[in-house]
């Protein structure tokens, strides 16, 4: 099986964003202390991958960068800024502050583009594993924003799982996986979803965040999608 993604211009994503390099983005880790959330989730189940998969997740991961959205017309700003202040609107009682709220969101609808994944699905998986919680710990040491399981970063990533608190990292980190685990099941969100969970085949948690979804379904007037 081969994982490959169009790093040079996913969703309007620069080629140049997307070269820049992980290091930049790292935190210091004062900034990662604190009292960590539970969180109630599942975790990712760790697989034996083949070289070239893990090479391309790899690749996937490291090749990260601050997001800097572009756009081929100003129409398609315009969607992303309409976007951007339905989708603040929604969760500012998850996130009060502004600045907070924006870079996240900016950030998630990046990131889910570059791996060609819908922002609404991602969002929803978010608030099922997270509850927008950047600390968040579940029982089985899933962390941050999306739950990402520590493994992930000894597979394809440095080996320091620290890192998954910071956000960017994290949400870079979960929409790579999700799109793997959405090749491994060809395409079929619902056995992608149960991968991610680590309940692969049960339906609880993927009509869980199929419900989520909805809340952040955004139909380019600022209201909930059908």
């Amino acid at each position: 099986m081969s994982t490959r993604w169009d790093t040079a211009s996913v969703g309007g994503v620069s080629r140049r964003a997307s070269l820049a390099s992980l290091g930049a983005l790292v935190a210091a880790p004062a900034l990662w202390l604190g009292s960590p959330t539970p969180a109630h989730a599942g975790g990712q189940m760790e697989e034996p991958l083949m070289d070239s998969v893990r090479t391309a997740l790899s690749s996937a991961v490291l090749n990260q960068a601050p997001p800097e959205p572009e756009f081929p017309s100003t129409e398609a700003r315009l969607g992303y800024l309409h976007w951007m202040t339905a989708m603040s609107e929604r969760l500012r009682s998850r996130k009060p502050d502004l600045e907070v709220r924006r870079d996240f969101l900016q950030t998630a609808w990046y990131e889910s583009k570059r791996a060609g994944l819908d922002v609404s699905l991602v969002l929803g998986l978010i608030q099922v594993e997270s509850a927008f919680r950047k600390f968040a710990i579940s029982s089985v040491g899933a962390r941050g924003y999306m739950q990402v399981m520590p493994f992930w970063t000894r597979v394809i990533g440095d080996g320091d799982p620290g890192k998954l608190f910071h956000m960017q990292t994290n949400l870079r980190f979960g929409c790579v996986i999700l799109r793997h685990y959405l090749e491994r099941e060809r395409g079929d969100v619902f056995m992608a979803l149960g991968r991610y969970n680590g309940s692969r085949g049960r339906d609880p948690y993927p009509n869980a965040v199929f419900t989520a979804q909805r809340n952040w379904i955004f139909n380019g007037a600022g209201n909930l999608g059908a």
